[in-house]
């Protein structure tokens, strides 16, 4: 029987693994994406957009479509939804898979200020500086609607979701950037802080050597725990070997 693998996508590891999992001959791979963003990349396999109903809803999909694994290579900070993974899994017995690209860590020169949350960040902004560069995404922007007395820079692949602060000036854009294309943001627009999640890997992380080339504080935020008992793997090799390890304990299969 082909095996059917459920991958909650919307990162680059989540692509590189669709794409080595469709190549397998009888694998079958179903890619579940938010629809936060209108023209996702391409993926191989089969895609689906939206939610699922919370993890009851998820638990039901999984029974229906005789799903076999689960890989949960979401954004660190979409917590939700591995939430409900992990209680969906927990309820089906199909096995889980988390994908986490390892987070980044400060090195010589940089000026980092680690915070739990956005709300915490938006505290420490007035006494770093008055100009913002905003790298949060297009979420979670109200955290910092009521810091009037602050410029902010904010990009995103979408427009932000309101409100967002008063002075603020939206620039649409996908990346990866360059570190000569952060720094020239930087210099540009008199960035004086910098505020970003630790998403981790190497597409976002220009913007944080264009910081420390130009002394500039960063707020970074710290990712959200997982829930517990769950062990993340760091890289698609890892993930697919878990995956075939599981295939082997299985008197099915995966």
């Amino acid at each position: 029987m082909p095996t059917h693998v459920l991958l909650l996508g919307g990162t680059t590891e989540a692509r590189e693994l669709a794409a080595a999992l469709t190549a397998r001959p009888g694998t079958r791979v179903t890619t579940s994406l938010a629809g936060r963003v209108s023209r996702p990349g391409p993926v191989a396999g089969e895609v689906r957009v939206g939610g699922f109903g919370g993890a009851e809803g998820l638990a039901a999909w999984l029974r229906e479509q005789r799903v076999d694994a689960v890989v949960d290579a979401t954004h660190p900070f979409a917590e939700t939804i591995t939430a409900h993974a992990a209680r969906a899994a927990t309820a089906t017995g199909v096995p889980l898979v988390v994908l986490r690209r390892p987070g980044w860590q400060p090195g010589p020169g940089d000026r980092w200020h680690p915070v739990p949350s956005l709300e915490a960040a938006a505290g420490l902004l007035p006494r770093l500086g008055p100009r913002v560069f905003l790298s949060t995404g297009r979420l979670g922007l109200a955290a910092f609607a009521h810091l009037t007395e602050l410029r902010f820079v904010v990009r995103s692949v979408e427009p932000p979701e309101p409100p967002v602060p008063a002075h603020t000036r939206i620039l649409q854009a996908r990346g990866p950037f360059t570190v000569a294309d952060e720094t020239a943001l930087l210099r540009d627009h008199g960035i004086d802080v910098l505020v970003t999640k630790d998403s981790g890997g190497a597409a976002t992380s220009a913007k944080l050597t264009a910081a420390r080339a130009l002394a500039l504080p960063v707020v970074v935020i710290r990712r959200p725990p997982l829930p517990q008992g769950i062990t993340p793997v760091d890289d698609v090799r890892t993930a697919l070997r878990t995956l075939d390890a599981l295939a082997t304990s299985s008197p099915s299969g995966v």
